[in-house]
């Protein structure tokens, strides 16, 4: 009886010693999410997909090609006015391009690919640990509630419930941040890719 009350004191403890980092990773976590959502917009602000831009630059580069005007088709592939990412990737894309290394563009394109994926796991994190490290926070006051409610301490068991709803608020707040940032930047990198393997086709390089 007393090993098993040992193991349930050291559990209490080791539990309840997590609550403050909880609380403080919480918090940097909605400062994050908001610097999140600052970058977010200003990203979105700089968006500017030309469709009409993208396949004229394109039948201008495959024409300079055929002529093996390379220099040419680099100037036509640094005219392509479209969103960051995609205009980017045609600006490192002319350097090669200018030295008719075409087949390395396409290890360029992977390489944007890689950062696309890198920024949504920045956001992605943020969804799936605030909600967890919120729960944490909604469970570990709870054993001192229930004690303060049994020893009729209702100042206990009041303070310790308040900070129990109010991790759960901010857990949810910085997890539905970064849920909708992740899901509408998932849509905009994939219509940047989209229009990457099109540059690529024209280019035509092996895939």
């Amino acid at each position: 009886m007393d090993a098993t009350a040992s193991i349930f004191g050291m559990l209490y403890t080791f539990s309840s010693s997590l609550l403050y980092p909880v609380i403080i990773l919480l918090l940097l976590l909605v400062v994050f999410s908001l610097m999140l959502i600052g970058e977010f917009l200003s990203e979105y602000a700089k968006r500017n997909r030309d469709v009409k831009n993208l396949e004229k630059c394109c039948t201008e580069i495959r024409l300079e090609i055929e002529k093996s005007d390379f220099d040419a088709a680099a100037d036509s592939l640094r005219g392509m006015k479209q969103n960051t990412m995609v205009t980017n990737f045609t600006q490192d894309s002319a350097k090669h391009l200018e030295k008719n290394m075409i087949p390395s563009i396409e290890w360029l394109a992977q390489e944007y690919e890689i950062k696309m994926a890198k920024r949504l796991e920045q956001t992605r994190i943020v969804a799936t640990i605030s909600p967890m490290l919120g729960l944490m926070g909604t469970l570990i006051p709870l054993g001192p509630a229930l004690i303060g409610l049994s020893s009729g301490n209702i100042a206990q068991l009041a303070d310790n419930l308040m900070i129990a709803f109010a991790t759960t608020v901010v857990g949810l707040f910085a997890g539905t941040v970064g849920y909708v940032l992740t899901q509408v930047r998932k849509r905009w990198y994939w219509q940047d890719m989209a229009d990457i393997d099109y540059i690529l086709d024209t280019l035509e390089v092996d895939k």
